[in-house]
């Protein structure tokens, strides 16, 4: 019996001049939607728009149109055209610095130094869903997608006013 996914929607956007010139140029995208999917989410193809493109614009019919969760990929880091934190910031409600925080931290000990030069950010939007940016890089997402491992059922029970989730720490 294949079980349906009970906790919404998720929308993964990636940000990409040329993933959207060839979509099979995307290598992060179908990661973060199978994470997603993996966890429970109703996930469509991933949405890809060039750097410097409608980012707010289609976060923002995104969240409107219901999503729970937002992850976008790409268009977090220094080139000119790189303003998807511009574009997603002013959307945020309730920004979670920590988030992206951790992310750089963990890039730092396996990339490097340039992992520090994302400039991602995370919160909660008005809508109540929970948006985070993460760098363009395969293991920008991994590293993203462990954070959130262990985060995102907690964001989302508190959010929706279910208080502190507990864990088990046996």
């Amino acid at each position: 019996m294949t079980s349906q996914p009970t906790r919404g929607r998720g929308v993964v956007l990636v940000v990409s001049t040329s993933a959207a010139i060839d979509a099979s140029l995307d290598t992060t995208g179908p990661t973060i939607a199978g994470w997603l999917r993996g966890h429970d989410f109703t996930v469509d193809e991933p949405v890809i728009v060039p750097d410097g493109g409608p980012i707010a614009e289609t976060v923002t019919a995104e969240l409107l149109a219901g999503a729970r969760v937002v992850i976008t990929t790409g268009g977090t880091g220094v080139t000119p055209t790189d303003r998807t934190p511009e574009a997603v910031a002013p959307l945020l409600d309730l920004e979670l610095p920590g988030v992206l925080e951790e992310v750089r931290r963990r890039g730092l000990a396996g990339a490097g130094p340039t992992a520090l030069l994302s400039r991602g950010v995370a919160g909660i939007a008005s809508t109540g869903a929970f948006v985070v940016t993460l760098p363009g890089s395969r293991g920008g997402v991994a590293d993203g997608l462990a954070v959130l491992d262990g985060l995102l059922d907690h964001v989302l029970a508190q959010v929706h006013g279910e208080g502190h989730a507990r864990r088990s720490h046996a």
